[in-house]
């Protein structure tokens, strides 16, 4: 039986880093997305805008939304911009619920997010 539980990729499209999670956005998820965020933040020093994409995220607990929430922290220090795009109405919900969507620009695709931030 396989354990499929999540699938953390980035690409860079348009110049913009773009972190997709696939699946569940658990405690498993946790270090995956943090040292791609990491490796992201090292190779493009100067970049202030990362785009999260949701489109295939399933589930999300809280130990998921602490770790967006520290993401959120960090590019705020550095006077970034967070992105989120394709969350169901169910995360839309729960990140309303626990006040993320108040520091996070929400676009409802990759394409559109992209469009819009990338100058």
């Amino acid at each position: 039986m396989m354990k499929y539980q999540h699938k953390i990729t980035s690409e860079i499209i348009s110049g913009l880093p773009v972190i997709s999670i696939e699946g569940d956005m658990t405690s498993d998820a946790d270090s995956d997305i943090k040292k791609l965020y990491s490796e992201i933040k090292e190779k493009f020093p100067e970049n202030k805008t990362i785009i999260i994409n949701f489109e295939k995220t399933k589930y999300i607990n809280s130990s998921g939304i602490a770790t967006l929430i520290n993401i959120i922290q960090d590019i705020n220090e550095k006077k970034g911009m967070i992105t989120f795009v394709g969350m169901s109405d169910h995360l839309k919900k729960v990140m309303d619920i626990v006040g993320i969507t108040d520091f996070v620009k929400l676009f409802d695709n990759k394409d559109q997010a992209v469009n819009s931030l990338a100058h």
